[in-house]
Parts: C-alpha cells; structure tokens; sequence
C-alpha cells in the first residue's frame, strides 16, 4: 500500500481513506476482473441457451481465469489470502460470482420445482464452489486446473 501511494503521489493514509485497507483494495479488483471475466464469457456464448449456454459460460468463466497470468500468479504468491478472498464471505468476490450463476440460471433454466428441486441460489452456490475446488485444484491436491472437469460438471449439474 505504500508503494501503491508513492506511485500515486498521496500518502499512505489518504489511499486507506480511498480504498480501505489492502485486502478491501484486493477484493475489489478481484471483483472487478470477475464482472469483465464473467460478462466474456457471456458474449461468447449469446447464441446459445440452457444448460448448453450455463456450463459454457462458467466453463470459460473458470478457463479465463486459470489462463489469467496476473491471477494465477497472485493465487499462487499468496495462497492463504487469495483463498480467503475469493471463496469466502469476506469478500464480495464469492457474493457476486453466487448472484451472477443465479441471474444466469434464472434467464436459462426453468424454475426449480418440487419437493426434491434445489432452488436456483442454492443451485448457484453449488456451481460456485465446484468452480473454485477445480479453479483451485493445484493449491488443493496439486493437479492442474481443468475448466472441462467444470463444463462437464455443471452441464451434469443442471441438465
């Protein structure tokens, strides 16, 4: 944050007042690479629909980001925090990606029904935490990232 302040001219205690502290900055600019990561994959995947169209999006959702250099770089650096960031409540990166699957799933798939139907929000947090066990594989059992284990996943998930 003070090399961040230095670039910018301002002092260390006028970027805490712009941005709040380092994992508030982080968490914003994750979230900010997820929206332009998420809206992507949308626009390369508009002349499909369904569950066809749901685990295309996400499937790339996940592929961008595990070819992101920046990103992996990041994941990598700092594990601990970048988990933390990304896949729990204290960030608004999970919150989002949990809302966006949701509204996706509310445009492409019919509403749940029944007594054995899971709600498209639960539904969203599913596909969200299959999503980042296989975005985070190699952190968890070492094996590399694979965004087809999550289309396939997902298509299986919702169709």
């Amino acid at each position: 944050m003070g090399e961040l302040g230095a670039e910018l001219g301002v002092s260390r205690a006028t970027l805490f007042r712009w941005v709040g502290n380092r994992d508030q900055l982080t968490a914003d600019i994750l979230r900010d690479l997820a929206t332009k990561t998420f809206h992507r994959a949308l626009a390369a995947h508009a002349d499909t629909t369904g569950a066809t169209r749901v685990s295309a999006v996400i499937g790339d959702f996940v592929q961008i980001l595990a070819e992101t250099s920046f990103f992996v770089d990041f994941v990598h650096r700092e594990p601990e925090r970048a988990l933390r960031l990304l896949t729990t409540k204290e960030s608004p990166v999970q919150g989002y990606a949990i809302e966006r699957v949701e509204q996706l799933l509310d445009e492409e798939i019919d509403p749940p029904s029944g007594p054995e139907a899971i709600h498209h929000h639960d539904l969203a947090y599913l596909i969200i935490r299959i999503c980042e066990s296989l975005l985070y594989t190699d952190l968890i059992t070492g094996d590399p990232p694979n965004p087809d284990i999550a289309r396939q996943a997902i298509y299986a998930l919702i169709r």
